[in-house]
């Protein structure tokens, strides 16, 4: 994983001085090749051992280490955006085919961290589960809700029996009927909705199998799941942000269904389905 990428995605469980060290790197890191360790903890005043243990326990061996994986990363991203506009068609004066080159850039370097974050065998049992589940109960709330709602018809689809919650009041009752095995799978951003906790705590309660799908940090909802995936997307453009979340939460929901589809009898119903009626 890309290591600004991480100390993003780690950020939320971090202490405030961790914090703060975070903070100045993902602010500076064009920057952080002029630093020492001792001049980054001058800069923060804090000790320089904090900036070692920040280090380490992003996995480095020290700071160094890090500090020159940073500076690789970045290398790779300026390099790669050097071709890919000179590859675009049109000028790189055109504000169309830059904003386009790089929303696509974003797009991939969303996808590829929130792959790295998810094991093939997380996704997989995410699949197995849904494959010898009785029912597949999807919910999610705002933006989220939508993803949950095309994940049900896709499931349905493909012969599965899969009911989309929508109404934040009616959730709990929606799941009432819950027996051992069935699937609840929870799409929630930031995993703070309180309904969505609540329903969660239930549904294992009775037997269930909660998947949370949510953002790479600390969040209420994640403590209620049996498998939990996550989606990394950073940009400091709101909209933009908004894109990438979306673009890597459907990706984790396409692996999911293509795993899915490689039962014979799934991918048979899906063409049954698919196939015009006459």
């Amino acid at each position: 994983m890309a290591p600004l990428a991480k100390i993003r995605g780690e950020r939320d469980r971090m202490s405030a001085i961790e914090r703060r060290i975070a903070d100045f790197i993902l602010d500076n890191a064009h920057l952080l090749r002029d630093y020492s360790s001792q001049q980054l903890a001058n800069a923060l005043d804090i000790s320089q051992s904090s900036v070692v243990k920040f280090s380490q326990k992003l996995g480095f061996k020290g700071y160094p280490d890090l500090k020159f994986s940073i500076g690789e990363s970045l290398a790779r991203r300026e390099s790669g955006n050097g071709e890919g506009e000179a590859r675009a068609i049109g000028r790189s004066d055109d504000p169309g085919v830059l904003l386009a080159e790089s929303l696509w850039r974003a797009k991939a370097e969303a996808v590829n961290v929130t792959r790295a974050l998810n094991t093939h065998t997380d996704v997989a049992a995410v699949a197995e589960s849904i494959r010898g589940a009785n029912k597949v109960y999807a919910i999610g709330m705002g933006h989220d809700g939508l993803y949950a709602r095309a994940i049900a018809i896709k499931l349905a689809l493909i012969g599965r029996t899969a009911i989309h919650l929508f109404d934040p009041a009616l959730m709990a009752v929606g799941t009432s009927s819950t027996a051992p095995g069935d699937v609840l799978l929870v799409l929630c951003e930031h995993g703070q909705e309180a309904a969505l906790c609540h329903t969660a705590r239930l549904f294992r309660q009775r037997g269930g199998k909660v998947v949370t799908i949510t953002r790479h940090t600390a969040n209420a909802l994640r403590a209620h799941a049996d498998i939990a995936l996550l989606v990394s997307a950073h940009d400091p453009r709101p909209q933009v942000e908004l894109l990438l979340y979306q673009a890597a939460l459907q990706h984790l929901l396409d692996l999911v269904f293509l795993l899915l589809c490689e039962d014979e009898a799934h991918l048979r119903m899906l063409v049954e389905n698919a196939a015009p009626i006459e």
